[in-house]
């Protein structure tokens, strides 16, 4: 009989480490926690939630973290979740029926997103797919920021939706700015990447207008224009960060 193991990568996640916990268990037992420093009880509350915890430093790559928790278990499948999501009902009955057919694909699911305590339907926080659920020795990620996974197998969607929190507040939102941005541009640079000052703009003025109008951001109000233009400002920041990795090396 097939089993499944649901992986979440913590750090400092006080605020969602108990729910995630126990809405994960309405999939499965085995809920593993890859915590990389937590300070604020993340890691007392999920032991106590019935979470096994395991620790690994964080060294900026999130691909990292990722394959790391697949080498602690080794249950047939896994189901990656982040802290700030919650599978609805109809999501979880799909995955159950999915890890008792026990075939080889891997699977995708819809995310919602709630910022700022509002719901968004366009634009940079538009309902996407991600791929989340592999079996074990399938999948490999890769991409130290963005990361995303590596499998063969045929993708296919689950029913349902999760609900993703993100950004409770810009204080938040500009932490992950700043982080994402140069762990982008390190890992840019690394990767043979180089860029110019135009070309900055060009990229910047690019996912703007993608975001905006392609992916109907100003249809979110005031807000979804916010965040438009902060995307802009995103963009150009990590090829800021990768031009000046350039002037200094």
């Amino acid at each position: 009989m097939s089993s499944l193991t649901v992986l979440i990568l913590t750090k400092n996640e006080k605020k969602h480490i108990e729910a995630v916990i126990e809405n994960a268990k309405q999939v499965t037992k085995d809920v593993l926690i890859v915590d990389s420093g937590s300070t604020d009880g993340t890691v007392e509350l999920a032991k106590q939630a019935g979470a096994r915890v395991v620790y690994r430093a964080w060294d900026n790559d999130f691909s990292a973290q990722r394959n790391f928790a697949l080498e602690q278990t080794e249950t047939e499948w896994v189901l990656y979740l982040d802290a700030d999501e919650r599978l609805n009902n109809e999501l979880v009955i799909d995955i159950k029926r999915v890890v008792s057919t026990n075939d080889n694909k891997q699977y995708s699911m819809k995310r919602k997103s709630v910022a700022f305590g509002k719901e968004f339907n366009h634009g940079v926080l538009k309902p996407d797919r991600v791929a989340r659920l592999f079996k074990r020795t399938h999948v490999k990620w890769v991409n130290k920021v963005h990361e995303r996974p590596e499998c063969k197998d045929v993708l296919v969607p689950l029913k349902g939706y999760a609900e993703h929190y993100t950004y409770p507040s810009w204080e938040h939102y500009f932490q992950k700015f700043n982080q994402y941005t140069s762990i982008w541009a390190d890992n840019a640079y690394s990767n043979g990447k180089r860029t110019s000052m135009a070309a900055a703009y060009g990229h910047a003025i690019g996912a703007f207008i993608q975001m905006a109008i392609f992916k109907g951001g100003i249809l979110d109000g005031s807000m979804g224009l916010v965040l438009c233009c902060n995307h802009f400002s995103y963009t150009l920041t990590k090829y800021l960060k990768l031009l000046e990795l350039q002037r200094k090396k």
